[in-house]
């Protein structure tokens, strides 16, 4: 199994600014679209998410395109979806090159991660507080990679539910492809019980608590290559600081860690997703 390090929602690079940090449970917010097909802007999405951009934004509101990916809350959005609905998602041009040089595939999970900060809400309305950090906060597992390329309605006549979806619209190249989530998550071949798919509750802290450097993280055993871990790809040896600590790269979406049948990766997944994580 690969294990796959995915960096998603706004940031110093994408939109400026972090996602919130809202009574300590990670909201995701979606990407600008900045000109690549979408099919909602960020006034479509559930409350808090459009008050926060309108205070907090740096030119963002509510009427902007977003980028909705990955899909893989359905709540995100108000009303229901489509019969068929699961986790989605999109990825092309150097990043899906990546992701299919490393053979990422069916069964493999992507755990995503992105830059968070705490807020809260006076009468002016939304303000940060305290330290940004880097937090996981979802997960899912690929069940089918649909190669789209530029054939999008083809693969909408056999997958209408991921209509709306924006890598599934005119306007990406050949390399366009949609992952597709497993409807509950198999570890080692044993099904968990738990869902292919979704977004943790409080999620997981991974900047280390005493650093203002957000990008060096605290690492699971099986990851750090000094306690004969995996590594992971965009992390040549000098990025291993040794004792268990990461510094992670600016650059780069998809961090691929194969981790075979390592017990101790699955039992990391398997705490992460489904355990009673306290978030940090």
């Amino acid at each position: 199994m690969k294990i796959v390090f995915s960096r998603k929602g706004l940031d110093s690079a994408a939109g400026g600014i972090p996602s919130p940090l809202v009574d300590g449970r990670p909201l995701s917010v979606p990407i600008p679209a900045n000109g690549t097909p979408s099919g909602c802007v960020y006034g479509d999405l559930v409350s808090p998410i459009p008050e926060f951009l309108d205070d907090l934004g740096k030119g963002m509101d509510r009427s902007e395109p977003c980028h909705l990916d990955p899909d893989i809350d359905a709540s995100i959005v108000p009303g229901r979806r489509p019969s068929g609905w699961r986790g989605s998602l999109g990825q092309v041009g150097a990043a899906q090159s990546h992701l299919a040089n490393q053979g990422v595939g069916r069964d493999d999970v992507f755990v995503f991660w992105g830059l968070f900060r705490p807020v809260d809400r006076a009468e002016g309305g939304w303000r940060f507080v305290g330290k940004p950090q880097h937090r996981i906060f979802g997960w899912l597992q690929v069940a089918e990679v649909l190669v789209v390329g530029e054939g999008w309605r083809n693969v909408l006549r056999c997958y209408p539910w991921l209509e709306g979806h924006p890598h599934l619209r005119a306007g990406w190249g050949p390399s366009n492809t949609v992952y597709v989530a497993a409807d509950t998550l198999l570890l080692g071949g044993s099904d968990t019980g738990l869902a292919g798919f979704g977004r943790l509750p409080l999620g997981r802290r991974l900047t280390a608590s005493a650093e203002d450097n957000v990008s060096t993280w605290n690492i699971p055993a099986w990851l750090d290559p000094s306690r004969s871990g995996t590594g992971m790809t965009y992390h040549p040896p000098a990025r291993w600081l040794g004792n268990g600590t990461l510094r992670s790269a600016p650059r780069g979406q998809e961090f691929v860690a194969n981790a075979g049948t390592r017990r101790d990766a699955l039992a990391w997944l398997e705490g992460l997703i489904g355990g009673n994580d306290t978030g940090d």
